[in-house]
């Protein structure tokens, strides 16, 4: 891990032992976080049949706890990151995590189904302003050459919650009802804020965080300006809006499909379902890596190429014949997309200045959230006016178009200049 965490980046002496060191050190730490960040909001998805017992309120009404979330969410992503650029990453980590552990546990109290809806709304304004200050922190603390490492590591959170989530909720909802199971998921919330404070180092030296050093002739409003206007950014938003749309759309209604159109038990499914969710986890951390140290400098083609491959794959999936080939495509399909994933994550992480990271991952992870809202919806529409096949097919169309803009992609990560 040491060694992975060093990155290309071949240094001696004491700075190798600080950027290795602070390098490990965030990468747990965040992950950390962001685990908790996952776990929190996949919890509500098995809480919901005994809160909608409770309020006597329908599937389509339960359904809105989760869909307020995610439009709050989506919308909170480009102010999230100018305020971690205007007052701190490791400020705005913290508070965030505090507060929307503080609505868990009020969700735990909620009276009505309406007071409920209000506070995941503001649950999901508080776990909107997350991401971009988590990108600020890593980007301030690792070097370009282990960066895409180190997210790896972080973004491995998603895979360890999809395994987590159920373990941990299932019992704490038969021990202590829907209630209590979010006064416990509001105390990991709170550790893990200790941590947070306790253990986040200090930013690295610009000499050693910076892939080139920002024009000290702009001034801070116009560089952060040109970040958020810049089409570069744009691009990899859409892209990354493609790539989460597959994300979305089989987390949704993979269980349901298999279910309803395979015949699986519940247990059966959740088994299934555990499958990609392992293969995503790995894939993280093996894809940073592998981007790092070896296809940065192909980046154009290394992301047009698994893209493409992912694509393929959810196309074959669509019309698998058996239950068996259709969980052998979507795994192959979500690992070949998650190498995809970290290298379009790594390449603005390894060129955008430090100073606008916030700004520049929060129109990024905007376009990801906006696939959020729309993919569960549309995918469910066209399973239900024609079939699962027609929604899964428009996953792989999504996949298709991500792949296309690629090719709009510099030829290097390292030609990758964003204005600011």
């Amino acid at each position: 891990m040491n060694d992975m965490l060093l990155g290309g980046g071949r240094r001696t002496g004491p700075e190798t032992h600080r950027v290795r060191r602070t390098g490990i050190t965030i990468a747990v730490i965040v992950c950390l976080a962001y685990t908790i960040d996952y776990v929190d909001r996949a919890g509500i998805a098995m809480l919901l049949p005994a809160i909608g017992t409770e309020f006597g309120v329908s599937k389509a009404l339960q359904g809105l706890l989760v869909t307020v979330f995610a439009v709050v969410y989506m919308v909170c992503q480009i102010p999230a990151g100018i305020l971690a650029d205007r007052v701190g990453s490791r400020l705005v980590l913290l508070v965030t995590l505090v507060l929307w552990s503080g609505f868990t546990a009020v969700s735990g109290i909620a009276g009505t189904f309406a007071l409920l809806l209000l506070v995941r709304g503001a649950f999901g304004a508080c776990q909107g302003f997350f991401p971009a200050a988590a990108f600020k922190v890593v980007s301030e603390r690792t070097s370009p050459q282990n960066r895409a490492t180190v997210l790896g590591v972080v973004m491995s959170s998603s895979g360890i919650a999809g395994v987590v989530a159920p373990l941990l909720v299932a019992p704490l909802l038969a021990a202590f009802g829907w209630r209590g199971s979010f006064f416990w998921l509001a105390g990991g919330g709170a550790v893990i804020g200790v941590l947070l404070w306790a253990f986040i180092p200090r930013p690295l030296p610009s000499a050693v965080r910076e892939s080139r050093q920002p024009d000290p002739e702009v001034p801070v409003r116009a560089a952060r300006r040109a970040v958020l206007r810049s089409p570069k950014v744009w691009l990899f938003a859409g892209m990354f809006c493609g790539l989460n749309f597959t994300s979305y759309g089989l987390m949704t209604w993979v269980p349901s499909y298999l279910m309803d159109s395979r015949g699986l038990s519940i247990g059966e499914t959740g088994i299934v379902a555990a499958i990609p969710m392992l293969a995503n986890f790995l894939v993280s951390i093996a894809g940073g890596w592998l981007f790092d140290r070896y296809f940065h400098a192909r980046a154009r083609w290394y992301l047009f190429l698994t893209m493409l491959g992912s694509a393929a794959m959810l196309v074959l999936m669509t019309f698998a014949g058996t239950t068996t080939e259709f969980v052998v495509y979507e795994t192959l399909a979500i690992t070949i997309g998650g190498l995809a994933t970290m290298a379009l994550l790594a390449m603005p992480m390894r060129t955008l200045p430090s100073a606008h990271v916030g700004a520049g991952m929060g129109v990024f992870n905007f376009g990801g959230q906006v696939a959020g809202v729309a993919a569960p919806f549309l995918i469910g529409l066209l399973a239900d006016r024609f079939s699962f096949a027609a929604g899964f097919g428009l996953l792989a169309a999504a996949g298709l178009v991500s792949a296309g803009l690629a090719l709009r992609v510099p030829r290097r990560a390292d030609q990758l200049v964003f204005a600011g």
